[in-house]
């Protein structure tokens, strides 16, 4: 790792992602972003190894169900996320860091704001959703979703944080907060589950001492800390032709991570019928299997950065050059995991379960998941140029297409065939499609901001 690059101004750092080799730079810029995706892929690992030991496979795969629903409330924050990473990118990519300061301001405090509006409809799905599934799983949703509304905002404080930092050039920052969580979640795992053993109120306990301590730190790292990007709340307005502009922006990516979860929470649904052994199954592989998805999409995140800059500073064909170097090192990443994973799956799946109806299905699903890398792989470069370009209504079509048209549509139709794993082969069927189909969508795209009057 060229580690001069940490010690960088943010000016030296968007020259370097100017006017460097794309491919050096998109190695340089994924590194911090890839070790965060890791780090963050320990997160679920971490909290799915300690219900599965401390508090059973019932509560761990009620938690694991319940994560789809805080998903479609948290998909605001993600497309806000997606705005937000396209504006600041473009306009730090013309310098212009008065406007990307006063922009990161609007965007976070918005932001917090809506996540404080949507708990209490956290605290209505922990009902509703709740009286859908068996009486097993109920009592622990209901509790789960309902304490959840408590962390909320402090995920949508998050992501902007991570939006901030990533269209800055400054990708190791959104790591070292991802570090100190993943080191508050294990404290405050171990005191509530495994020592007080409060089950479903101790997950929630951990989880929201850890994003309410993370949520100090971040407003320290941009509003008290003395840099050339410091923010600042002072004499703060919202400044609503901004927002407008932004909530545009951000719609057609919400509703498409909201069509994703609700997509996801049907097929949880479809995995529910098979009972409780076979949802612990399937929230088991894909924690496990979330570090393997989580690292190609670290260099999504990183093309984005830096076609929204190239982009921003009328650089359409370095633009394009990040493109095809952000495919060739994704694809790289994809076959090295697995070549290292794929004999070390059974091994891992050990660790949270030693019941053999468990551990069958997980190793199973997870050999399955192991090959949908790939299309991921290509697919999350693809949508990296579609944000970076401003083009957030290609989320909302790619969306739709992969997790409805493609994913739970082959599932409705292999179930009766496949049972259970329908479920994973449907996972790669949809990425390798869609990773082929939206490919010649970028090639036929216009390398031009589809954000005006920035």
């Amino acid at each position: 790792m060229n580690v001069k690059f940490f010690n960088k101004s943010s000016e030296e750092r968007r020259n370097m992602i100017l006017s460097e080799k794309v491919l050096k730079t998109i190695i340089i810029l994924t590194i911090p972003m890839f070790m965060m995706g890791i780090v963050q892929a320990l997160i679920p690992i971490t909290d799915g190894l300690f219900l599965n030991n401390k508090s059973g496979y019932v509560i761990a795969g009620a938690i694991g169900f319940s994560q789809s629903v805080i998903g479609i409330l948290n998909a605001f924050s993600q497309g806000l996320s997606v705005a937000a990473s396209a504006i600041i990118g473009q306009l730090y990519g013309k310098g212009d860091i008065e406007k990307t300061k006063h922009s990161s301001v609007q965007i976070l405090v918005l932001s917090f704001g809506i996540g404080l509006l949507l708990s209490p409809l956290c605290l209505i799905l922990s009902y509703i959703i709740s009286r859908g599934v068996n009486e097993e799983l109920s009592v622990h949703v209901f509790e789960y979703l309902g304490l959840y509304s408590f962390v909320l905002p402090f995920l949508f404080m998050a992501a902007i944080f991570n939006s901030i930092k990533n269209g800055t050039g400054h990708p190791e920052a959104p790591f070292f907060r991802m570090i100190i969580l993943l080191v508050f979640k294990i404290v405050f795992n171990t005191i509530f589950l495994s020592i007080l053993n409060l089950g479903v109120f101790g997950a929630v306990s951990a989880s929201f001492m850890s994003y309410f301590l993370i949520g100090i730190w971040m407003y320290y790292d941009l509003f008290i800390k003395k840099s050339d990007m410091q923010l600042s709340l002072k004499n703060f307005r919202f400044d609503f032709e901004f927002i407008k502009k932004t909530m545009a922006l951000a719609i057609p990516s919400i509703l498409s991570y909201i069509l994703v979860y609700i997509g996801f929470f049907l097929i949880n649904k479809e995995v529910v019928k098979y009972g409780s052994i076979a949802l612990n199954a399937s929230t088991i592989a894909s924690n496990i299997n979330s570090i393997y998805f989580v690292l190609p999409t670290s260099v999504g995140t990183t093309v984005t950065t830096m076609i929204s800059m190239n982009i921003g500073n009328g650089n359409s064909k370095n633009a394009k050059k990040v493109f095809y170097y952000g495919i060739l090192f994704s694809l790289m990443i994809v076959f090295s995991i697995i070549i290292i994973f794929t004999p070390l799956n059974p091994y891992i799946v050990e660790l949270f379960q030693k019941n053999p109806e468990i551990t069958t299905i997980t190793n199973k699903a997870l050999t399955i998941y192991m090959y949908s890398v790939i299309g991921f792989g290509i697919f999350t470069v693809e949508q990296g140029v579609f944000i970076g370009l401003g083009r957030t209504k290609m989320p909302l079509l790619t969306g739709i297409m992969r997790v409805w048209l493609l994913r739970y549509i082959f599932i409705i139709f292999t179930e009766k065939y496949l049972g259970v794993y329908s479920i994973f082969w449907g996972n790669l069927f949809s990425n390798c499609m869609a990773a082929f189909i939206f490919f010649f969508f970028v090639m036929k795209v216009k390398w031009e901001s589809a954000i005006k009057d920035l």
